[in-house]
């Protein structure tokens, strides 16, 4: 925790420790609300669906370089 002015207390975490904390909460939120497990049901399904009708629509329709309008951003 890192004291900021005012008086408050910000807390950060980056990389896999932030990973590893987002995949504590979704567990103990299965493990204990029973609700909450149908909830993460549908929504990982919908997410599975949407993943692969993306998926197949990219494999039918592959971006082609004239499709790209500004090719280097940075100028390099």
């Amino acid at each position: 925790m890192v004291p900021e002015s005012g008086g408050r207390f910000r807390f950060s975490l980056k990389g896999s420790a932030g990973l590893v904390v987002a995949i504590l909460v979704v567990a103990i939120l299965l493990i204990a609300l029973p609700a909450y497990r149908l909830f993460f049901l549908i929504s990982v399904l919908i997410g599975l669906i949407i993943a692969g009708g993306l998926t197949v629509w990219h494999r039918l329709h592959p971006i082609e370089d004239q499709d790209v309008e500004n090719k280097r951003p940075l100028g390099l």
